[in-house]
């Protein structure tokens, strides 16, 4: 039994470092006032024959209030990501009549755009999808609309995520920062440069959802405390 509730318990453990019952309080409440604000706005601005909130923005909301240091989820992804990948899938929409096609071509021509522009948001991807599910591209007065509320959807998003981390305990925009009150190891502790994690992350092989610079910082902090228990 003992070992039942050990193993069931395993399944509760957080899925991303760092994350506390307390951050997924607060990013319920962050995605409730952010999905609320947008929805109420947009509805009064929009006609009733255009959707006043697009799906995507319950994705983007994951990443705005769930995980805020995310590379992914910072100010120019949401907003750049998501208006993107919609003209990105208005404009193949028109050119690929077939939906199955043009469903293809669309996210994989929006991963492609977001990455050169350096706006990667995953929700990009759904953005694309639903200029071509939606058939946004076959009235262009119904195509231009789409990406206004797409437009204001996301600009919407990042302004009230700002707002609401002003409050939340984290920085948003995300900055690399140490934390107050609590020392970094000098310099030379290890000797490690950032020239040597881009190295050891070319030799994984992997894209990791962290920035350099916090990754930096994340192990500065893991010097400290390893110093620390080496003396006790």
């Amino acid at each position: 039994m003992v070992r039942i509730l050990s193993h069931t318990g395993r399944l509760f453990v957080p899925l991303l470092a760092g994350a506390s019952l307390r951050d997924r309080a607060i990013a319920s409440v962050g995605a409730l006032v952010g999905i609320g604000f947008v929805g109420l706005v947009c509805a009064a601005l929009f006609p009733s024959s255009m959707p006043w909130i697009v799906a995507p923005m319950g994705a983007s909301a994951v990443l705005l209030f769930a995980v805020p240091a995310s590379p992914l989820a910072q100010p120019w992804s949401i907003a750049g990501g998501n208006v993107v990948s919609a003209i990105v899938g208005v404009i193949v929409a028109w050119i690929f009549p077939d939906p199955a096609i043009a469903a293809a071509v669309a996210v994989s021509l929006a991963i492609l755009t977001m990455s050169l522009l350096r706006c990667l948001h995953p929700p990009g991807g759904a953005a694309a999808l639903s200029a071509v599910l939606g058939g946004y591209a076959l009235f262009s007065a119904h195509m231009i609309d789409f990406l206004i509320v797409v437009a204001a959807n996301s600009l919407l998003m990042v302004a009230i995520g700002w707002v609401f981390h002003r409050f939340s305990g984290h920085s948003y925009p995300h900055r690399a920062k140490p934390v107050e009150g609590r020392v970094l190891p000098p310099a030379s502790a290890s000797g490690l440069l950032m020239g040597d994690i881009d190295a050891a992350l070319d030799d994984l092989g992997e894209t990791f959802d962290i920035s350099r610079e916090d990754l930096a910082l994340l192990l500065e902090r893991a010097e400290v405390h390893a110093a620390t228990r080496e003396r006790n």
